[in-house]
């Protein structure tokens, strides 16, 4: 789009359904290869991605061309299917229907960046529901609590 000038960061956060931990360190790099390649191919640039083993944080510099609800079905349809034809889990992997998606200013990007790479040390200090709630309310996004993802029992 010629004449289009924009800056948009956004940080996306889903869980693997029903919050298993399926996504394995074995793999992990691969899966965030994969959606490297999904959000590149969508003609966005990938800023961080970390997959822990219930949920993933991806932060993308979006262009506007497309809708937000398109490139994560893009993403979430793409590896549940890369996961499942590579039989990486035993039986089906999906993904948690909805997503959270944060925005961010250019000043801000080296620390979600930091925040993203460091999830592994994050967790042991806060449940990824404690996390998610934090974005939530960090953000003053209204939520249904029945809707949030809750802590694996």
């Amino acid at each position: 789009m010629a004449n289009t000038y924009t800056q948009i960061h956004l940080q996306f956060v889903f869980a693997v359904k029903y919050r298993e931990g399926l996504v394995n360190r074995e793999w992990k790099e691969r899966l965030h290869m994969y959606i490297t390649g999904i959000v590149q191919g969508n003609k966005h640039k990938l800023l961080a991605i970390n997959a822990m083993p219930d949920h993933t944080h991806i932060f993308v510099g979006m262009r506007p061309h497309q809708s937000v609800s398109d490139l994560l079905q893009d993403i979430k349809a793409g590896t549940s299917k890369w996961i499942n034809d590579n039989k990486l889990v035993r039986g089906r992997f999906e993904w948690q229907e909805g997503y959270g998606a944060f925005s961010y200013g250019a000043s801000q990007i080296d620390e979600v960046v930091n925040y993203i790479n460091n999830q592994e040390e994050h967790h042991r200090h806060f449940s990824f529901r404690e996390e998610y709630l934090n974005f939530l309310e960090k953000f003053k996004v209204e939520y249904d609590e029945r809707y949030v993802f809750k802590d694996l029992v």
